[in-house]
């Protein structure tokens, strides 16, 4: 099937002058008979038309029969010189609007298979959205629970925060509190004389196998309990609120660079900021 807008091609005309030929019956007349009867009826014919002289030949008869030799003998020697020099534009001209044609329908046939491939965008557009919509569900309950999260994230982080640095304090204490009981036993010890003489009878006996109290351990315990009696006794806090308001700080300092949800006020209450 042709898709061409022009007029027919040398090809296409030619199978249609096939299919004429096929459907007409040919011979004389379309009768189908042999186009040699047309031989001796022509001579029956003219013998009695010339005799009765109901066609006469004459001089235009003869002048007539010279032009139409003519005619006949040029179109069939330099008819067809003189056709495809005329036509031989026509012929160009019809050569270009078909190949211009031919590459329209091309593009065109790309452009239906295009669409055909392409029927179900549709479809495919439409599963698109509603994985977006799933998607977006998903996301909105996972930032329901994701505050929850973070929240109990910061706080056991502020929690071990807060237990790491009073364990640093309790040891930094413990520490002071043994140089400063060293320091004093060795200091009584060493000034007194007595004291030192004991403390020989002590590591004496013990060596003996001895049960003697020893003085030394009893001299350390004697300063925890004089040190945790005055202590008891003092009333003067400063030092403990000291490190209370720098703990605070700190942990707000914490809270703050990491966009925490709270903070703590003086007294080391948590406060809420979303």
């Amino acid at each position: 099937m042709s898709f061409h807008a022009s007029a027919k091609r040398e090809e296409e005309a030619k199978a249609d002058a096939a299919v004429a030929v096929e459907e007409s019956k040919g011979g004389l007349f379309g009768t189908g008979l042999s186009e040699w009867f047309a031989l001796p009826i022509g001579v029956a014919a003219a013998v009695p038309l010339i005799k009765l002289e109901w066609y006469v030949v004459n001089e235009e008869t003869q002048l007539l029969a010279v032009f139409l030799a003519f005619c006949v003998t040029f179109y069939t020697q330099g008819g067809d010189a003189v056709y495809k020099a005329l036509d031989q534009k026509a012929v160009d001209l019809l050569k270009e609007h078909n190949d211009a044609e031919d590459k329209v329908i091309k593009a065109l046939e790309l452009k239906l298979a295009a669409l055909k491939a392409n029927h179900n965008m549709v479809n495919d557009f439409e599963a698109i959205n509603q994985i977006r919509r799933d998607t977006y569900e998903k996301l909105n309950k996972a930032g329901a629970i994701k505050p929850h999260h973070d929240f109990k994230a910061q706080v056991e982080k502020m929690l071990n925060m807060i237990a790491n640095e009073e364990a640093n304090v309790t040891e930094k204490t413990k520490m002071a509190l043994m140089s400063e009981a060293t320091a004093s036993v060795t200091e009584k010890f060493t000034s007194d004389k007595a004291l030192k003489k004991a403390a020989l009878d002590a590591a004496i006996s013990k060596l003996k196998g001895g049960k003697a109290e020893d003085p030394v351990q009893a001299a350390f315990v004697q300063f925890f309990k004089d040190k945790a009696a005055a202590a008891a006794a003092s009333k003067d806090d400063s030092e403990e609120k000291a490190q209370r308001a720098a703990m605070i700080a700190k942990m707000n300092g914490v809270a703050k660079s990491e966009k925490f949800m709270f903070e703590f006020d003086a007294n080391g209450q948590p406060k809420m900021l979303v």
